[in-house]
């Protein structure tokens, strides 16, 4: 089996990768019946000459590859037909974005495998950069509280090397005596949570949170149970909720009202409600002054979040009253960082991990006759159709969605 690392072309520029210099040769040593190649590519985080110091072909043209591993999505035209390809499609929910990308692969009989999807038996994710967007989200975070309030100027973290150097920075600042709250227990929410434990700030739980003051700044880490609770007043649990989202409504508002950094690390599933509406954040009791939300579910269930931003201008103003953009700075906003693509600005982190459990999970199903139903999980497309567990894409490639 021949595995080519593709080159991402997808604009803005991806400098990740599936599989670092060093998990290609974990995979040869682990598997000798593999081989691996490496698109040449001048934006890559690890360069090519990191890949021939580890005994890792380079070369311009990867055709004779049987899988190819890549993380955006592959344009069109870039697609060699006949071939197995590992990506982020951003297809399972049907977004119109990419309908025509999913009907070129089924066209040139590719057999698709989306990483999204690469689960276990229970439906749990296998391979994923959550954790490094929770890690840039907090320190980004951090960074937004430091320039709304012109108390100190981080620098961007795409410009550091890794978790190491982010640390470093956070722990030359001193934040006030503020509460920061965060969402999500989940691989988002626990990589902010890294970055928060990291600088030392002290954890409290929801009645000191929502009763205390301190002098010192504190953070709180809830998940749903917490923002939640029945609309028939019946105690709820996390598993219900995610059950039947329908019979709760949000608890989140006594949280809005004591928090001056909310930092959204959640998961947010169809049916559920808002955290807090866009009429919650023109209460005079909603004190949240700067979030971080890296969920980033756009005019969503953090009302505050009304587009994502990016890497090179990461932080917007939202004035609730109006409930249009403004800037930062402005003493009536909310300051959001809303990036929505995190882990790229920790490229050489997040590649090591999500290679660490690519090379774990889905490398042996190749050599086990996918004993685990890994790669069936996953596989979108074969044989130029839809696969039985994603025929329900089918209207959507026909353009009837």
């Amino acid at each position: 089996m021949k595995f080519g690392i593709i080159r991402e072309r997808k604009n803005p520029p991806d400098r990740r990768v599936v599989l670092s210099p060093t998990e290609c040769q974990n995979v040869l040593s682990n598997f000798p019946q593999a081989q691996i190649v490496v698109e040449s590519s001048p934006i890559r985080v690890f360069t090519n000459q990191e890949y021939k110091d580890m005994g890792i072909s380079v070369t311009k043209n990867i055709e004779d590859c049987d899988v190819m591993l890549g993380v955006k999505e592959v344009p069109i035209d870039a697609l060699i037909p006949n071939k197995k390809y590992f990506f982020f499609s951003h297809t399972i929910k049907k977004q119109p974005y990419n309908r025509t990308l999913l009907k070129a692969v089924l066209d040139k009989n590719i057999e698709l495998y989306d990483h999204e999807v690469i689960t276990n038996a229970k439906g749990q994710r296998l391979v994923a950069f959550g954790r490094y967007a929770g890690i840039v989200g907090a320190y980004n975070g951090v960074r937004a509280y430091g320039l709304k309030f012109d108390m100190f100027n981080l620098p961007k973290a795409e410009t550091l090397r890794d978790q190491q150097a982010l640390i470093s920075e956070l722990n030359k600042v001193k934040l006030p005596n503020i509460k920061i709250l965060l969402t999500g227990r989940g691989r988002v929410g626990n990589g902010s949570r890294e970055m928060l434990d990291a600088m030392n700030l002290r954890k409290v739980n929801v009645a000191e949170f929502l009763n205390d003051s301190f002098s010192e700044p504190v953070y709180c880490q809830i998940d749903a149970s917490e923002y939640n609770k029945r609309k028939d007043g019946v105690r709820g649990n996390k598993a219900d909720f995610f059950a039947n989202p329908e019979e709760y409504r949000s608890n989140f508002f006594r949280f809005a009202e004591v928090t001056d950094f909310y930092i959204a690390g959640h998961f947010y599933g169809d049916g559920a409600p808002y955290l807090y509406t866009r009429e919650d954040a023109k209460h005079p009791d909603f004190n949240i002054k700067v979030v971080a939300d890296v969920s980033c579910d756009i005019d969503g269930p953090v009302a505050t979040t009304i587009k994502p931003s990016t890497i090179a201008d990461p932080i917007y103003g939202y004035d609730p009253q109006t409930e249009k953009e403004v800037d930062f700075k402005n003493p009536k906003a909310v300051a959001v960082m809303a990036v929505d693509n995190l882990p790229c600005e920790l490229p050489r982190d997040a590649s090591n991990g999500f290679g660490g459990a690519f090379s774990k999970y889905v490398i042996p199903a190749f050599f086990n006759n996918d004993e685990d139903g890994i790669l069936e999980r996953a596989r979108m497309t074969q044989n130029g159709k839809l696969t039985e567990r994603y025929a329900y894409l089918q209207d959507y490639v026909d353009g009837q969605e």
